[in-house]
């Protein structure tokens, strides 16, 4: 079965073609190439301003969560859920250069009969926890409250989502203007940042459907039947052999279990890209949050060029045992999977060097992950090991 149809039958897309279709008469906004959508000032109404609002969720990670979390009755895997939806925002507007005085609010529907409150409570505490780390590191966020609500009709578990809004001055935007002649700075999404406790596996927040039935055993479909789309075809529901319990060993970083290096909270970037934003801006050609639509993400960013990846980083352990799990082919794998880069910035080659040393200040391998070069219309090249892609 291929990939595509897996996807089709879990209720998923890789490429979310009806959405994409369903938005492309909106107004794109002030700068259509920008990363965020970006608006006149409505708030004060002033000519030399703007508006950044954005919302995005955790995504299933939070159905991964409550599986480890039934299993092993680890209530800490909640954590990481809230700085996955905060960092699926604030991540992507820092790609525009906002960074700075970001108002959240929280928006949380439950099934009240499966999560218990104190699921709720560790969510909660989390995201103003996250929010005083990144303050120590000069971020400032405001946490506005939410919504909390009880939905069992229509949840099956839980579902974590913020929306984040910013006022900022429009010359101080980043707005992509991506050009042949620029090479792309890549930022590792694995490893362990200086401001990380643990190891960080790379997943962020995208391919967990995927991930979470190719990689884990058909155990689970009855042991946790709330985990999943009754309506999902039974062959396609946790295909994989691991146990949530089963260990990889991480060279230098020791064992972890499948579950927890799957659930490995959504590295944030802010802290490398504030004083690179605060420094650098004018130096700064574009910004890209490999997100949904892994590698090629960029192709929704840029006029006519082709933007080459050959020498992206080594494949991170996680991304190997999802490939050998679920025998995506490799071209379908970075389209889906940020494979080990999360985080590119695109600017002049001789200014490649601040960015790399920012970031490896704070612990992140960086490296000049490829390069961008003129033709006829918006392409990606990927070259790697397994292949050439082009999309």
């Amino acid at each position: 079965m291929s990939k595509t149809m897996k996807y089709d039958l879990r209720g998923v897309s890789a490429t979310k073609d009806e959405v994409h279709a369903a938005i492309k008469d909106l107004d794109k906004g002030l700068y259509p190439k920008a990363f965020c959508k970006i608006i006149p000032d409505a708030v004060g109404g002033d000519a030399e301003y703007c508006n950044i609002m954005h919302a995005d969720t955790a995504g299933t990670k939070t159905s991964l969560a409550y599986l480890y979390w039934k299993e092993t009755g680890d209530l800490s895997v909640w954590r990481g859920i809230a700085q996955d939806a905060l960092v699926m925002n604030l991540d992507d507007m820092a790609c525009v250069g906002c960074y700075q005085d970001i108002v959240i609010s929280s928006t949380i529907g439950r099934n009240k009969n499966l999560i218990p409150g104190e699921v709720i409570s560790e969510i909660i505490q989390s995201a103003s926890a996250l929010a005083d780390q990144l303050a120590e590191l000069g971020i400032r966020l405001h946490l506005s409250g939410g919504e909390t609500a009880d939905v069992g009709d229509i949840v099956r578990t839980i579902d974590v989502g913020y929306t984040a809004f910013a006022r900022m001055r429009r010359d101080q935007t980043i707005v992509n203007d991506i050009k042949a002649g620029d090479v792309i700075v890549g930022m590792a999404s694995y490893g362990k940042a200086s401001y990380e406790d643990t190891y960080n596996g790379g997943m962020g927040s995208n391919g967990l459907t995927s991930a979470r039935h190719d990689v884990l055993a058909k155990e689970y479909a009855g042991k946790y039947p709330d985990s999943f789309d009754p309506n999902t075809p039974e062959e396609v529901i946790f295909t994989g052999s691991k146990k949530l319990t089963d260990t990889i060993d991480i060279p230098g970083h020791g064992s972890i279990p499948v579950g927890k290096l799957i659930l490995s909270p959504t590295r944030t970037f802010l802290p490398v890209l504030r004083p690179l934003i605060e420094n650098h801006r004018d130096k700064i050609h574009g910004m890209i949050h490999c997100t949904g639509g892994g590698q090629t993400k960029v192709q929704k960013f840029i006029g006519p060029v082709r933007v080459i990846k050959d020498n992206l980083f080594d494949l991170p352990p996680l991304f190997k045992l999802i490939q050998e799990e679920s025998g995506t082919g490799w071209k379908e794998m970075y389209q889906v999977f940020n494979m080990g880069n999360r985080m590119e910035v695109y600017l002049a080659p001789e200014h490649a060097e601040i960015v790399i040393e920012q970031a490896r200040s704070f612990g992140i391998d960086a490296q000049i992950v490829g390069r961008v070069e003129a033709a006829e219309r918006p392409e990606v090249r990927i070259e790697s090991p397994f292949g050439v892609f082009e999309y």
